[in-house]
This record gives structure tokens, sequence and C-alpha cells, in this order.
């Protein structure tokens, strides 16, 4: 969040501000919602918890992490969705939940290579669901372990991988040779491209811009992101996923009635518009992009872009850059029609091929890492 921006309707609450003192200022880092970043693994034995420490740091639509894990034992377990951490307003048919699950299972499969074990991953064994989201499980997981196992670069880069929602220096160009590795880590069952410059880099900026505005606009897709925003440390505690504005200066303006959910949700307040001025200024900053597309929009194949994302968010970290999905556009609800049909107009390949990830490229200062629960919360046994 912009501090500038946000002084503009403190007033009083700048004396507010200045009375918090450092005191509450260094108090107010939620660190129990941070703690599944802190050497995951290490508390763990069996392979199968170890590696799933890992998967649960990956990312996911508004951080709902709907990740549930039937454990059998240390080296197999099923992953199922949950099904009350859906987003109906924004992604009605579940397509972006089961791509952050592809993340998930992207983070699993490295951390796994990582001890030295081949992850066995068979998809929706009982049969994908189709519309909507359904009990049958995701994944049927298993661990082998290799006699030779082969080293993955990319795992080094997990828990360093934050996504970036700031504004991105305007003066330094995306280096090509880093866009191209972003395209040959996609994997297989995608194809991956993406943009540092010219006509298309300027249209996309506009696009993302204009489909968040959309989102802004639309009442019930935007009241579902305001119901997931947790503000201060104590709510980020008690709830560690969703949307989260932290830290002592936003803490601050909760606790004197700047920066409320009624403010933000109300389209006169002045929260409400410097909260689009943000997000204009982060689109406008782009200075690249990149997009995973399928064949076809199977949910195996929304597995795919996800695992793809997942790798390519490593080899953006790699390469010093930073990264946002920008994924209105891409969303099946009415208000983003006529986006959805411009993006895919301008980076389908042809009748059928899918557009399932869009993202934003830049260079800025590192961000720190999103809240998550811990894992054994994620976990059923027995």
């Amino acid at each position: 969040m912009n501090r500038r921006k946000f002084l503009k309707v403190a007033g009083a609450g700048g004396v507010i501000l200045a009375a918090g003192g450092i005191g509450f200022a260094t108090t107010r880092t939620p660190t129990a919602a941070l703690k599944p970043w802190q050497a995951p693994g290490s508390l763990y034995k069996d392979p199968m918890r170890r590696a799933l420490s890992f998967a649960i740091l990956a990312p996911n639509p508004h951080n709902r992490q709907p990740w549930v894990v039937d454990l059998k034992n240390d080296t197999e377990a099923v992953l199922h969705c949950d099904l009350g951490r859906l987003l109906p307003e924004t992604d009605p048919f579940s397509r972006q939940i089961v791509i952050g699950l592809g993340c998930f299972l992207e983070l699993f499969s490295l951390a796994a290579a990582a001890q030295g074990y081949r992850a066995n991953i068979g998809y929706f064994p009982n049969g994908q669901p189709s519309e909507n989201l359904d009990q049958r499980p995701i994944a049927q997981l298993s661990l082998v372990k290799e006699a030779e196992p082969a080293a993955e670069p990319l795992f080094a880069q997990v828990l360093r991988r934050h996504t970036n929602r700031h504004p991105y220096d305007t003066a330094r160009a995306v280096d090509a040779g880093a866009l191209q590795r972003l395209s040959s880590v996609a994997g297989p069952a995608v194809w991956a491209r993406g943009t540092n410059g010219g006509k298309l880099l300027r249209d996309l900026r506009v696009l993302t811009r204009d489909a968040m505005r959309a989102e802004f606009g639309t009442p019930e897709a935007y009241q579902e992101s305001i119901d997931l925003m947790r503000i201060g440390r104590g709510e980020i505690e008690a709830n560690p996923d969703g949307i989260s504005l932290g830290g002592a200066f936003l803490e601050t303006l909760s606790l004197a009635g700047i920066l409320t959910r009624e403010k933000l949700a109300d389209p006169t307040s002045s929260s409400y518009q410097i909260g689009i001025e943000m997000s204009d200024e982060a689109a406008m900053s782009s200075m690249g992009f990149v997009w995973i597309n399928t064949q076809d929009n199977e949910r195996s194949a929304q597995i795919a872009a996800g695992r793809a994302y997942m790798r390519i968010a490593l080899q953006a970290t790699a390469d010093g850059l930073v990264m946002q999905p920008m994924s209105q556009a891409l969303q099946e609800y009415a208000a983003m029609a006529p986006y959805y049909k411009t993006v895919h107009d301008w980076l389908a390949r042809g009748p059928g091929d899918r557009v399932q990830m869009l993202a934003r490229l830049g260079y800025a200062n590192d961000v720190g890492p999103s809240p998550r629960w811990p894992l054994k919360s994620r976990l059923k046994t027995g």
C-alpha cells in the first residue's frame, strides 16, 4: 500500500501515526502467520510431510490455500480441494483455484526431488470434475526413492519467491534472455510466451488496468475481495489466508477508522478511489508480461498451467525479476466478457486455445512472504 496516497485521507490520523511510536511498529509483524516460511521441512522426519511443508508455500488465488491432504503414510497421500475456499464471484468455475492446486503440486514435486524422491502424481483418480469442483480427489500422491536423484536448480528459489504487487521500475527493461528462460522452463502440455516491449506491452498494460477497474466496478466481485481482507496483525494471525493488509502504517489507519472494509468498498470514498489509483499505477508500470496457454480447458490442462506458472515464477526469481498475476481479463463472469475476448484475440493460438495465466513482470524491491496456514491445519490423518 502507498503511504503517500493514504496520507491524503489520513488528516488527523497523521498525529495518531506519529504517536504510535517504534514500539508499536516493531510488534506488528504477524510472526505466527509467517512461520511456515521458516525452514520448512526441518520439523518433519518423513519425506511426505517434508515435501508438503514446501508445497503449502505455493501461490494461489486470493491466498485461499484451498489444499487439503489426506495423509495415508510417510510416502502416500491424496490431495483434495477444500470446497469452502472457492471464489464463486471472481472464479465461478474454479479454474483459477485448480491452477493454484497445480502450483502446489509442482512445489511438492520439486521438494520431493530435493530429498532424493520421485513424486508420482496421478491427476483426478476418480475422474475429472467438469463445470463445478466436487468431493472427488484432485490427485493421488506417492514418493519413490531415487537411486540417482537429479538436481533441480529451481528449488533453490522457493523461499525467495514472493508475489510483488507494487509498482515496478519503469527505467529498467526486462532482459530478453530472461524472458526466453521463462518460456523455456514452463514444461510439457503448455505453451508459454512473453513480451518486454512494443505495442503489445503497451496494449497489455491498458487491458490489465481496465479489467481491474471493471472488477472494482462489479460490486459482487469486488466485495468478494473485501470480505477476504485481513487488516492488521490480529486478523492476519487469526486467518492467515486471504488478502493481508498488515504493517504498522496500515494497522494504525485501521485503528483510526481511516482504513476500513466499508470505506474500501464505498465507491464515493477516498480510500476506494486511492485503491483504483494504486491498481492503475501497478498495471501501467509493467515492464513485461508472460502468459500460459493450453490447447483446451480441461481440468488437467488447468493443473498443467499451474505447474508451469510455478516454474516460471521460480525462474523469474532466479533472474532477479518480480511477478504478479493479472488474471482479471481471464475470468469468466459477465463483466469480464469484453476483456476475455480481447485477450484471447491477442494471445490465443487458434480456436479452443485457452489463455490460462497472464502475469506482469519487472524489477522492484523485494517484498516479504504471504501468510500461510501451518501444514498440520491442512492435513487429514487416520
